[in-house]
């Protein structure tokens, strides 16, 4: 396992005694001031670096946090799955097994479902109000202390804006077509679809392009627009229905070992802190347009792309708001966190309302 690690390296400079016997007097050697130690820090990433979004956001902090520590902070990823698997970061954390990762928040869900509200809500906050959730609400606050009583520190680092809506074989356009169908949803949208009828079969990310090609499954959710092309979808020849009402948005979080954290100085915890924040703020502004340009070569491609119908939003609206109201009554933890993000959300209406002038030929001209 152990190729899988960044290469760090470590620069001990200690003053050395000099024989007088050698040059006629004692003397020692003086450290460079500007030679700094390296603190190595071995972290694994959740998503393939090669690919738009995400992985470009775990390669963007990994850079951030070298050239903001002056190279005293090097990492190197290693790669998905090659200590623990995806979902199960946090474990090997906590077991020793691994110092950091970079993750998607929706993993931790399985341990708090507080950790929903920052991946997976349905019909939930965009990308922009998530974040000043975080930052200016009490999002940061309830996020820090989830993570906390996992045994872990963890930070915010990284945003994805909305996924696609899914890819899928046939029609669906009404609350019937999801009757019997076998479709691939996660988290909280899986309960959606399942109380619409539908099967919901639990295939890894990896495994579902697979599984449609084969007519193993009817349809269901991927990833973002720029991923889901990465990967290829636009051959299979389905539909792709959008928006993605099943997430709006997704935080990406590093977390690392407590005892690593205690190890950091103030200065390269405030760098990894500003490392992340800088991350967020990147991939906030590279995601709008790396969707619609991904949007504009799958329509070249001859892809079928749909919007849902409004009895379909109107019938997986209806079924999230009693999926996260029974949620809400078996989790006070959850009950309290999903009320405090729906009044900051709400506190905003307003102002996301009447501030934002729509974007049509004339201001383009």
């Amino acid at each position: 396992m152990g190729d899988g690690w960044f290469t760090v390296r470590l620069k001990l400079i200690a003053a050395t005694a000099v024989a007088a016997t050698l040059i006629g007097t004692a003397g020692f050697a003086v450290a460079d001031p500007s030679i700094r130690p390296v603190m190595p820090l071995k972290m694994q990433t959740t998503f393939n670096p090669n690919l738009p979004g995400a992985g470009e956001g775990v390669r963007q902090f990994a850079k951030s946090l070298k050239h903001m520590s002056g190279g005293e902070l090097i990492i190197k990823m290693i790669e998905p799955g090659r200590i623990a698997p995806v979902g199960e970061a946090i474990d090997a954390i906590v077991e020793g097994n691994l110092e950091a990762a970079f993750t998607w928040s929706g993993y931790a869900a399985s341990k708090s479902k507080v950790f929903e509200l920052f991946s997976t809500v349905p019909f939930g906050p965009g990308p922009e109000e998530l974040v000043s959730w975080i930052a200016e609400g009490d999002g940061g606050k309830i996020h820090r202390a989830a993570y906390e009583k996992l045994g872990v520190v963890g930070i915010p680092c990284g945003v994805q804006g909305p996924e696609g809506g899914g890819w899928f074989r046939g029609e669906f356009n009404s609350a019937a077509h999801f009757k019997g169908a076998r479709l691939r949803y996660t988290k909280l949208a899986a309960e959606v679809v399942q109380r619409m009828g539908a099967t919901v079969i639990p295939l890894p990310a990896g495994e579902f392009f697979w599984h449609l090609q084969l007519g193993k499954v009817d349809g269901g959710e991927m990833s973002t627009p720029a991923m889901d092309l990465a990967l290829g979808f636009d051959k299979l020849g389905v539909n792709y229905h959008l928006p993605g009402w099943h997430q709006p948005s997704a935080l990406l979080d590093f977390i690392v070992r407590r005892e690593k954290w205690d190890g950091f100085t103030p200065a390269q915890r405030a760098q990894i802190h500003t490392a992340c924040r800088a991350n967020i703020a990147f991939m906030l502004g590279r995601s709008p347009h790396l969707q619609a340009e991904a949007l504009m070569k799958m329509r070249t491609a001859g892809v079928n792309v749909k919007t849902w119908s409004p009895e379909l939003l109107d019938a997986f609206q209806r079924q999230t708001d009693a999926v996260l109201k029974d949620l809400a009554a078996r989790d006070p933890e959850f009950a309290a966190a999903w009320a405090n993000q729906r009044q900051f959300i709400e506190r905003g209406k307003d102002w996301r309302t009447i501030s934002r002038v729509p974007i049509g030929p004339t201001a383009i001209e």
